[in-house]
């Protein structure tokens, strides 16, 4: 898995990839205290959507989405007509 360009093993494991993404969604939920936070939630997401059809769909649109939208800002700012 790349994330920020660097790379991640993830568990081989289908169990412990499930585990661990359930368990990162489930600590992202508890957001509010100290040490966890509300960035496990996506990062959980991410790690689900290497087994499950429905969220690795939804993570593509996202990505998709992101993508078009970063790529129109740069546009923008190499034209000079961005804010």
């Amino acid at each position: 898995m790349r994330i920020l360009g660097r790379h991640v093993p993830m568990p081989q494991s289908v169990a412990m990839r499930r585990t661990l993404g359930g368990a990162l969604v489930a600590g992202g939920t508890l957001g509010f205290l100290p040490v966890l936070g509300f960035w496990m939630i996506p990062l959980g997401l991410v790690v689900l959507s290497h087994d499950s059809a429905l969220v690795r769909r939804k993570r593509r649109q996202l990505e998709v989405k992101l993508g078009r939208r970063w790529k129109g800002n740069a546009a923008n700012k190499k034209d000079g007509s961005g804010t």
